[in-house]
């Protein structure tokens, strides 16, 4: 690894996000980083993607059929030559020094295998809708809170979490990152919090988040219930009723440690401390 500039990879799946990946390519580049690449595999858009991609010279992209989003990403994961690998779907952005900040906490904790930060909602325009500031690693409210705290578009991941053949189950289609996370944290993978914001998540009609809520709900509670041996000892007819009352203790502990810290007033201000 170069100790000054690690290399950093950037995975990004796509599909007929013509409108907003040249925003994301954009943000990769504007990292003025010396040592990257961008990955970009494309399930065979028929929107303004690939004339966009052939526009970069510098990007390593395939315009091909997969098997869905998490399909996409094991390929890229696998194709990735970096140190340090970031997962950006098409329609997110980095944030200025981004990369800076992620190379310098790995460089802080020698332990950490995952790093993450806070981020910004924005919207199809990409104006700023509401700062996201979040909390240090937590392994309860990883689980019980039913809401991924640890966003995708902010997080990094070393190599040697994918050389170690730990990758996305295509199984999933909405909450592989969830099941990915709490894969990662039962094998004792050591996840490290950079307080400051890296990244914007760009709320619109095509959202997972949006068009599926009862789909991505579902495939959480199977991801949960295949690693919580807690949950797996507690008998069917009850489970769903321990299962909410995990969830409120979870959102509690959180509601409580955010305020704690200030956090709330930090979410909704309209500009970046």
């Amino acid at each position: 690894m170069n100790k000054t500039y690690p290399k950093i990879s950037i995975v990004t799946p796509s599909y007929n996000q013509g409108r907003f990946i040249e925003s994301a390519i954009q943000s990769v580049l504007s990292q003025n980083y010396p040592n990257f690449e961008h990955i970009i595999l494309d399930n065979c858009s028929t929107d303004e993607t690939v004339e966009i991609l052939q526009k970069y010279p510098h990007l390593v992209w395939k315009s091909k059929p997969d098997k869905g989003q998490s399909d996409a990403l094991n390929q890229g994961f696998r194709l990735a030559t970096g140190d340090i690998i970031g997962w950006l779907n098409a329609d997110d952005l980095y944030l200025p020094k981004c990369f800076e900040q992620t190379v310098k906490s790995f460089a802080n904790s020698a332990e950490s295998s995952i790093a993450y930060g806070d981020y910004r909602w924005v919207n199809e325009q990409g104006q700023v809708i509401q700062f996201r500031k979040e909390l240090d690693f937590d392994w309860f409210i990883l689980k019980y809170l039913h809401v991924l705290y640890i966003p995708s578009t902010s997080t990094f991941f070393k190599r040697k979490i994918f050389e170690e053949e730990n990758f996305l189950d295509t199984s999933l289609k909405y909450s592989m990152d969830y099941e990915f996370f709490l894969r990662l944290a039962r094998q004792k993978y050591h996840f490290v919090h950079i307080n400051s914001y890296l990244a914007d998540f760009r709320w619109h009609q095509e959202n997972k988040s949006t068009i599926a809520y009862l789909e991505q709900k579902e495939e959480k509670t199977r991801a949960l219930l295949r690693h919580d041996s807690f949950l797996q000892k507690i008998p069917p007819h009850i489970q769903s009723l321990i299962r909410n009352l995990l969830e409120i203790l979870a959102r509690g502990k959180r509601y409580f440690l955010k305020g704690f810290k200030g956090y709330y007033f930090k979410q909704w201000q309209t500009k970046s401390s």
